[in-house]
């Protein structure tokens, strides 16, 4: 029997949730979810306890179980730990906090708390937290104590509360493990361009005084970074290079930049020796938001194998002159541009006005499959990336349909941003324990153009998780996910489409494409070495998954997909040839002759042409209206050549860059191959990217970038038919051949068509 084919549509779905579509401002942080009640315990402090003991304090409520941390010798311990059980969960009536003493090792009971569940009261958002109390212990039997308190506060609430984000959750911690479960927010450090302008070098001693025509280059090192400049072409001991090395920094500075200057010994190693080096702090390094250049200074070499007074001893007064800066003028590409949620430069000054807020709800989980094959299980958590935030849902332990209902914002400065929302396995934890070196597998992603979203309305919907394998395309799952963006001027947020998309100093004085490459491979490095710093890290191999790591390798199914996309571009012009085809041959005698007398009028009457064609532009962008796109577009395996890749292809995509493959002759130049495919690959994308833009004028896809050029169609038509053809070819030519000066840079045709949708954000 044939196996079923996955369904890997979108769905729109209908939450119990408390937004609506009318909302006009975001004043409700918690009403894309839905609400889930918890039990709230706060346990803060015991005084009066046994002199000689080690507290700690037991929560048991039903089936549940959960524990403070314990003290040694202390009768007036401090705990301050907040619990939350899930009340669709909670089947008994009385919970009960049982103060233990754990230093024999049998945890004694030294007295305990009883609930009722149908007492406890309700805490409803925005009401101020609840008053703690002193609740004096009981014995087994019930009868007071006389000594020994515990101060308390149960209440019932939501995860609006407060305390939600702090507390141990019955179905996502442990003791153990909360603080690798808990929900966090990270921020991506903030990322500079450090350019060094290698100008040249005086003075320098070579070792070996007899050598001829030495290669010279500087070398620059930074932490585990190292790169180096080209040979020099003055074969002497004061060579040129007025050369850029550019190396990606974060603040804080963590270490210093290393600068040395390199003989090469043989011209077909990497074999050299040092002829002096600097070290040059970077905290007091100039900070530039244009181009201006920065000013020349010449810094005084050292041997490495000379102290200080050596240097002077032997008068080594070898110098580089070098220019520094951290260019703050650029936006730092740490993940792939199509799929950019940031295009801000790094310098605040330059930052554009905040034109909206993005409110994100991640509701659930279904079907995720069993990740940790040998203990049947799956840790799922949620990951969403936006800009230089990053937010982390709690991880639910042993579930398969995990529910978080968390709500997460950001500000929006470009709709042209692309949020993504990732779904993993936390390798952390083995049989609920903390266990740090497992792997965090991944299980799907989910990309969201912020454009194609509609303002201030909802979006409801299933997105299916899809993840590419060696074995080919498999659905692992879906996630519930609500949308809103909320739009503070609609002025300011149409302006945007006549600006350019990146940040001025990318125009003016623009990197390569192999400098971006690397810069872009500098710069996630960077970031998933800070967030796996942080506590619970964000592991590497998450941020890797985020920012799309290594997806500019060359793949046969991405050159495929290309091409089919390119092809699908050009159908349009062989149907309008095929069509023109059966005008000549006379097919349909009316559609000819209607074409006969078209002509004619467009030969007597000139004029007539352009406002035809802007009319029928306008009347092509009202008839496709009813048809646009009601949903964000999200992952077309069809479109992305998953389900069509064979065994073969999806091994070499797959395989690592450089190849597993053995021998050396073959490993090289399938490497080279793939390298160079690999550009073709991205040219071929860009290509079908560019006549997508130019087809998603009329489509409705962006409904705000279409609204504009059926409106400028509409006035251009107008424009067009009151004033004179003649006319019109003179103020055309003399707009085109005007003075540079008078130029914008890049033109507003360029920026509004650079900002269009295409269909990358529906490829793997």
């Amino acid at each position: 029997m044939a196996k079923p084919k996955e369904d890997f549509s979108l769905k729109q779905t209908r939450p119990n949730i408390s937004g609506t579509k009318s909302t006009s401002s975001p004043m409700n942080r918690h009403d894309l979810v839905e609400q889930m009640q918890f039990i709230y315990v706060k346990i803060l402090k015991a005084k009066d306890l046994p002199n000689i003991c080690d507290p700690y304090v037991e929560l048991i409520l039903g089936s549940y179980k959960g524990t403070t941390k314990f003290f040694e010798k202390k009768s007036d311990p401090e705990w301050n730990q907040a619990f939350a059980f899930k009340k669709e969960r909670i089947q008994a009536s009385v919970l009960e906090l049982l103060v233990r003493d754990k230093a024999d090792g049998s945890s004694e009971m030294i007295g305990k708390i009883e609930f009722n569940i149908s007492d406890i009261p309700m805490r409803v958002q925005p009401d101020s937290p609840l008053a703690p109390q002193w609740y004096r212990l009981e014995d087994k039997n019930g009868v007071k104590l006389r000594g020994g308190e515990l101060m308390v506060a149960v209440w019932m609430g939501t995860q609006a509360d407060d305390a939600f984000s702090d507390a141990l959750h019955s179905d996502a911690t442990t003791s153990v493990s909360d603080a690798y479960t808990r929900s966090k927010i990270y921020h991506s450090p903030q990322l500079w361009y450090l350019r060094v302008n290698v100008i040249q070098a005086q003075d320098l001693v070579l070792r070996d005084t007899n050598r001829k025509n030495p290669e010279i280059f500087v070398k620059a090192i930074l932490g585990n970074l190292v790169l180096r400049s080209r040979v020099s072409h003055n074969k002497n001991v004061n060579p040129m290079w007025n050369e850029d090395i550019m190396i990606v920094v974060a603040e804080p500075f963590e270490g210093p930049l290393v600068l040395s200057v390199e003989d090469k010994l043989q011209p077909n190693k990497e074999e050299s020796m040092t002829l002096g080096r600097v070290v040059i702090p970077l905290k007091n390094t100039m900070k530039r938001v244009d181009n201006a250049p920065a000013s020349p200074k010449w810094y005084n070499l050292e041997r490495p194998e000379l102290g200080k007074n050596e240097q002077e001893e032997v008068k080594f007064s070898s110098k580089l002159n070098l220019r520094i800066s951290l260019d703050g003028g650029y936006h730092v590409l740490d993940e792939a541009t199509y799929y950019s949620s940031d295009l801000r430069s790094t310098a605040k000054p330059l930052w554009k006005p905040v034109i909206g807020l993005l409110e994100l709800g991640i509701l659930n989980a279904t079907g995720l499959p069993v990740m940790k094959q040998k203990e049947k299980r799956t840790d799922a958590y949620s990951v969403a990336k936006y800009g230089s935030k990053w937010v982390r849902t709690r991880t639910v332990l042993d579930s398969l349909t995990p529910q978080w209902n968390q709500q997460f914002s950001w500000d929006v400065y470009d709709l042209c941003t692309v949020l993504t929302i990732g779904v993993f396995d936390n390798g952390h934890l083995e049989d609920g324990i903390v266990a740090g070196k497992g792997l965090h597998q991944r299980i799907g992603k989910v990309r969201i153009r912020l454009s194609t979203l509609e303002s201030n309305r909802i979006y409801t919907h299933s997105y299916p998780l899809v993840v590419l394998y060696p074995s080919g395309v498999k659905k692992m799952g879906e996630i519930q996910l609500a949308l809103r963006f909320y739009c503070a001027s609609l002025i300011d947020m149409l302006q945007t489409y006549s600006l350019p998309l990146l940040p001025k100093m990318h125009y003016i004085s623009p990197l390569t494409v192999y400098q971006l490459d690397s810069l872009r491979h500098q710069a996630s490095l960077i970031t998933s070495l800070r967030l796996s710093r942080a506590e619970p890290p964000l592991k590497k191999e998450v941020v890797d998954f985020m920012l799309d790591v290594g997806s500019n390798v060359w793949s046969m199914r991405k050159a495929k997909a290309n091409y089919e996309r390119v092809l699908e571009l050009f159908s349009g012009i062989l149907a309008f040839l095929k069509w023109f085809e059966q005008i000549r041959h006379w097919t349909n005698p009316a559609t000819t002759i209607a074409i006969h007398v078209l002509l004619l009028l467009m030969v007597f009457f000139p004029a007539l042409i352009l406002p035809t064609i802007f009319l029928c532009l306008f009347l092509a962008g009202i008839w496709h209206y009813p048809k646009r796109p009601r949903y964000p577009p999200h992952h077309d395996t069809k479109l992305s050549g998953a389900e069509t890749a064979n065994v073969e292809e999806l091994d070499e995509e797959f395989d690592s860059f450089p190849s597993r493959k053995t021998g050396e002759v073959l490993r090289r130049r399938y490497d080279r191959l793939r390298s160079i495919a690999g550009r073709i690959q991205v040219v071929l994308g860009d290509l079908a990217t560019q006549g997508e833009r130019v087809k998603s004028l009329l489509s409705w896809r962006d409904s705000r970038a279409t609204f504009i050029f059926v409106c400028f169609s509409m006035i251009a038509g107008l424009v067009t038919y009151i004033t004179p053809f003649r006319d019109l070819v003179i103020l055309s030519g003399l707009y085109v051949l005007r003075h540079p000066r008078l130029r914008g840079f890049p033109s507003l045709a360029q920026n509004f068509l650079r900002r269009m949708p295409g269909r990358t954000d529906s490829m793997f």
